[in-house]
């Protein structure tokens, strides 16, 4: 039987159109949905949008070879305590993996240290319950509360990755004191609130968190 001309075009372009669905398929399949649990640290507070936390980390994993979509988890103001009372509704099936980073606020309140621990103990339990893989990330303990407090709020973070066997990024602000050698010298990289990171900071902190984030990715 004589096949005509045009229907071998048209068999050609039904075995593309499979081919592009398929490798569409395979490329939906390999993204990895990022939860960023947080603040205003988070949320990018100050910054236009593209420049703001979330925005930053996916471009960093999409340079380095990761398919990640990273979804902003951050509401400015926040404490431990809002987290996980939102966290129901912030963790939908799509998630694979989040990042949590609460507790900048509880620590400049001067909260118990032991209240910011029940929280984010409650976080990582369910996180846990869900079979959902996590990055816990500290915070620097303030000095205007006393050596006490600073210890005491620094050691929840460190007691909570043992307890719940989850890895510890120790300062969501290690990128810019590494960058700037010193505390005082980071303030270069923070908005005139001197509490914000600007831009250049967002992208320093970043920089240094990126590889922490992809030793955990599902």
């Amino acid at each position: 039987m004589k096949i005509s001309r045009g229907y071998g075009v048209w068999a050609g372009f039904l075995k593309c159109l499979v081919a592009i669905m398929f490798l569409s398929g395979a490329a939906r399949a390999d993204t990895v949905t990022i939860l960023a649990l947080g603040d205003s640290l988070t949320a990018g507070y100050g910054l236009p949008q593209q420049d703001g936390f979330v925005p930053q980390l996916e471009s960093w994993l999409t340079d380095h070879g990761i398919n990640a979509k990273v979804v902003n988890g951050g509401v400015s103001g926040d404490t431990s305590a809002g987290g996980a009372a939102r966290l129901d509704w912030v963790l939908t099936d799509e998630i694979d993996l989040v990042l949590v980073a609460l507790g900048a606020n509880d620590m400049l309140r001067g909260i118990d240290p032991e209240t910011t621990y029940t929280n984010l103990d409650t976080i990582l339990s369910e996180l846990a319950a869900r079979d959902l893989p996590g990055l816990l990330i500290g915070m620097p303990g303030p000095a205007n509360f006393g050596p006490d407090y600073k210890a005491a709020f620094e050691g929840v973070f460190e007691r909570l990755a043992q307890q719940h066997d989850v890895p510890l990024y120790p300062s969501l602000l290690a990128g810019l004191t590494d960058a700037a050698g010193s505390a005082n010298d980071a303030l270069q990289y923070l908005q005139s609130d001197g509490l914000h990171p600007t831009a250049e900071g967002v992208t320093l902190i970043v920089d240094a968190l990126g590889p922490a984030v992809v030793t955990v990715l599902p």
